[in-house]
């Protein structure tokens, strides 16, 4: 046996009393270092190590010892024997004894790599990346890594002179890396690795080489599957082995650590100014949302809203730039797993785009004030509709991806963030950006509200558009703005059409054969038919005043018969039908009426409006003698009035009359013989006699009292906006002057007679039955129209009443020390005792 008590104090010349594993480990060195790693001593000194595991540290020390002198006289011949060996002997031993011989490992590799050398640190890296391969039984408790973190980190940076060194030493950095997180990641003692210390030069190292790859074709960055550059291997491509290695980190990031790995991409991207172009932006977080866990996503999704609240301030195309790279976040995202975080995707984007609305119209005030259209200012506001135009198109998108349970959450909510006059809107003050801000705010709404419907399918009417929906949706469909007015109608198109037929419906025309359409429908269930039941008057009446509006355009037309035909195949049972025809009938009357100051062109339009819409219905209830009627009008006009068809009147040459002849019956649709062709069973053509008028509703009245309100304080352009309301107060008015009773009536005198009547209860009881008859009669066998007439005369009761209480609510309360009150240009103040002074129950003690 050795004698290795008193080995310190043997003369280093001789060699038969050295220790045995030096002389094992000098034998594996041959006199020639080109002849390289002796084998057989090599097996040797295995054995040696396997059969005696406590030697191990001992032969780690002694081999970092004799490397250290070979790096420093430049033997890089013998480096190269002995980190083989090292290797070796790291493969060979899996034992308790092999935690002091690995420190003496990464000891000698960490020599490795701070050699200037590029050999020697490439050399290092392959050695370190063959050790983080080895699964080791026991966890290490005191083991660090930092040193490597930062020396790979570096080596991912080199800028050296020689293009393939370069090369080299940074695809030597990535794998090194790569080796530090295979080694870590899965280690609990190694949770370290993902602070923010450490992730801030493990992603940016890859992010740079990921970006330094301009000459390959990124064309498929983002997919799982990227191919390798064609000639090349994918070992020796730094970004293809980055972005393999950053795939790889992610794919390991714990729900804990993704807010420091997502982070270091953002600095980074802001760093090198990577958001304007945005294209390496938008694959880096495709790779990103495509790595990670899906239950993760809402992560990423948070980091990049905080990135653009902190972005707000900047140019418009950082911040199109980041809502872009949000948009295919989202896109992703919105296929698996989203969060909680929905609703504040849209809330964040709601408000940068209110912000970009601001910055648009200030720069376009300072523009006028200074009367000079710059071409720098022109930019700026181009630049702001591209922002707008990409946060519109991540809301819709977002929308349109998500279940239909939360599409309908999300519909609610941005139609809640329309501003529309009359109604309470928190979000966005209409008063501070103004009507063109209001009105620019409304139409990208409703443009993503149009993206978000799309596709959208709901079993009953009544789930997709509930009355705190429909109310608002309608409110916008009335204001004098062709082209909000067709954004209503496509949003209404995307919800009622289920069976998508608009396509077969495109434009307005006399439709020869419906039925080569293939129209798709399904009878109606009876949770539509209630929906009608409540909101069809609503509908009916929207459309009729969407009718006479005199900036309507021929795209006006074509959808408003697209909304008249998807009414029909999705909604209309019998009942439906008949109150169509009566629309379409009132339509045609509006256009002959010379009370209406209607243009020729607008009449004529209403006219083809009507026969193409009557010539699809009538196909569609497959109602010969209807048919019969509806071909024969169409036949009249394309003979003496083609103007009054939408083939002709929509052209941009058409020949207009100077007046509509009403006396000439043969060329428009009697009521009365459509009523006849409707006589047979399940119809109601008795209706068809009672002209349809658009009802009033009491919502509508008071949000017109409360509009009118709330416009007093605004400017001029907002107290003219409607002027249907100026005719909605005075007819409350008449209807209220009319209906007090004479104050000479209020005066009775009181007699013995009065009293005797007043005692005889048999009376009252007698006329009480009366009554009663008369209204149970009244109700039975009067019109429609009489009835609601009476309904309304009673709502407009409520309406005063409504009134009165407003005003008494803007009224300051009584105080002790008096109110003031003008009299004769003069003021007096009149005191209120306390005692008079009603306080609330909660106040009194």
């Amino acid at each position: 046996m050795d004698s290795e008590s008193n080995e310190s104090g043997v003369c280093g010349c001789c060699g038969p009393l050295r220790p045995r594993y030096k002389r094992l480990v000098d034998n594996i060195f041959p006199e020639d270092p080109k002849d390289g790693l002796s084998k057989s001593d090599m097996e040797k000194l295995t054995f040696y190590a396997v059969s005696a595991p406590e030697k191990l540290d001992r032969i780690g020390a002694y081999l970092a010892e004799r490397l250290s002198r070979d790096v420093v006289r430049h033997r890089y011949g013998n480096v190269v024997i002995a980190m083989e060996a090292l290797d070796q002997l790291l493969m060979a031993c899996h034992s308790q004894s092999i935690k002091p011989f690995v420190e003496s490992f990464l000891h000698m590799v960490a020599k490795l790599l701070e050699s200037r050398e590029p050999d020697l640190q490439v050399l290092g890296t392959n050695s370190f990346v063959k050790f983080a391969n080895i699964e080791e039984d026991t966890p290490s408790y005191h083991r660090r890594y930092d040193f490597f973190v930062s020396q790979f980190s570096a080596m991912c940076h080199s800028t050296h002179e020689d293009l393939d060194t370069r090369t080299r030493i940074r695809v030597a950095g990535i794998k090194g890396l790569q080796g530090v997180v295979r080694k870590t990641v899965n280690d609990e003692l190694q949770a370290i690795i993902w602070e923010p210390q450490h992730m801030d030069k493990l992603i940016p190292s890859m992010l740079f080489n990921m970006q330094d790859g301009d000459d390959m074709d990124r064309a498929g960055v983002g997919h799982p599957s990227t191919p390798c550059v064609s000639g090349q291997d994918c070992d020796e491509n730094p970004s293809t082995l980055a972005e393999s290695c950053f795939r790889e980190l992610l794919g390991r990031a714990a729900y804990g650590n993704m807010n420091n790995a997502v982070k270091p991409v953002l600095v980074h991207l802001d760093n090198h100014n990577l958001w304007e172009p945005n294209e390496f932006a938008v694959s880096c977080f495709r790779i990103i949302m495509y790595s990670i866990q899906a239950q993760h996503s809402h992560h990423v999704i948070q980091q990049v809203l905080g990135h653009l609240d902190t972005h707000s301030k900047n140019t418009p195309r950082v911040r199109a730039g980041i809502v872009q790279v949000l948009l295919e976040t989202v896109a992703i995202a919105a296929k698996g797993s989203v969060g909680p975080t929905v609703l504040e995707v849209f809330n964040t984007l709601l408000k940068h785009l209110r912000m970009s609305v601001d910055l648009e119209l200030g720069e376009s005030s300072r523009r006028n004030s200074a009367c000079s259209a710059s071409s720098a200012g022109r930019a700026k506001e181009s630049d702001e509709r591209i922002v707008q135009n990409a946060i519109i198109q991540t809301i819709g998108f977002f929308g349109g991806n998500l279940p239909d349970y939360q599409r309908a959450e999300v519909m609610m909510f941005i139609m809640g963030k329309v501003p529309v006059y009359g109604t309470p809107c928190h979000t966005l003050d209409t008063v501070k950006i103004g009507h063109q801000g209001t009105k620019r705010i409304q139409t990208m709404l409703l443009s993503s509200l149009i993206m978000v419907t799309s596709g959208f399918k709901s079993k009953s009417m009544s789930a997709a558009l509930p009355s705190p929906f429909l109310d608002p949706l309608f409110s916008i469909s009335l204001m004098e703005d062709s082209e909000l007015r067709q954004l209503v109608l496509e949003i209404l198109h995307n919800i009622i059409d289920r069976h998508d037929n608009r396509a077969k419906l495109r434009g307005i025309r006399i439709i020869p054969n419906v039925a080569a359409l293939k129209i798709k429908r399904e009878k109606i269930s009876k949770q539509d038919v209630a929906f009608m039941k409540k909101h069809g008057q609503q509908l009916y009446r929207h459309i009729y005043l969407g009718c006479k509006e005199d900036d309507n355009v021929h795209k006006n037309f074509e959808l408003l018969f697209t909304t008249l035909a998807v009414l029909t195949i999705e909604l209309a049972n019998e009942d439906v039908v008949v109150e169509l025809v009566r629309l379409a009938v009132a339509l045609q009357d509006m256009a002959l009426s010379t009370e209406e100051n209607l243009s020729m062109w607008l009449r004529c339009g209403l006219l083809a409006l009507v026969a193409a819409y009557l010539n699809f219905l009538s196909q569609m209830i497959a109602n010969t003698t209807f048919c019969q009627h509806v071909s024969k009008v169409i036949e009249l006009r394309n003979m003496d009035a083609p103007y009054l068809l939408p083939e002709h009147v929509f052209r941009d040459k058409c020949s207009l009359p100077d007046s509509l002849d009403k006396d000439d019956a043969a060329l428009f649709f009697q009521s009365a013989d459509m009523a006849d062709s409707l006589a047979g069973p399940g119809y109601n053509a008795d209706r068809l006699n009672v002209p349809y008028v658009p009802q009033v509703t009491v919502l509508y009245t008071v949000g017109k009292i409360l509009n009118r309100c709330k416009q007093t304080s605004r400017d001029e352009e907002r107290l003219t906006r409607r002027k249907s309301f100026v005719d909605t107060i005075s007819l409350q008015v008449d209807i209220l002057a009319n209906s007090l009773p004479d104050k000479s009536l209020l005066a009775e005198e009181i007699t013995f007679e009065t009293l005797k009547k007043a005692i005889d209860t048999s009376v009252l009881e007698d006329q009480e039955r009366e009554r009663r008859r008369q209204v149970m009669e009244k109700f039975q066998k009067a019109p429609f129209e009489e009835i609601a007439a009476h309904c309304e005369s009673k709502a407009n009761m409520l309406h005063e009443r409504l009134a009165h209480i407003f005003e008494l609510t803007i009224r300051p309360p009584p105080s002790p020390s008096g109110v003031v009150s003008v009299s004769s240009g003069h003021a007096q103040h009149q005191s209120v005792p306390i005692y008079e002074m009603k306080f609330p129950d909660l106040c009194v003690y």
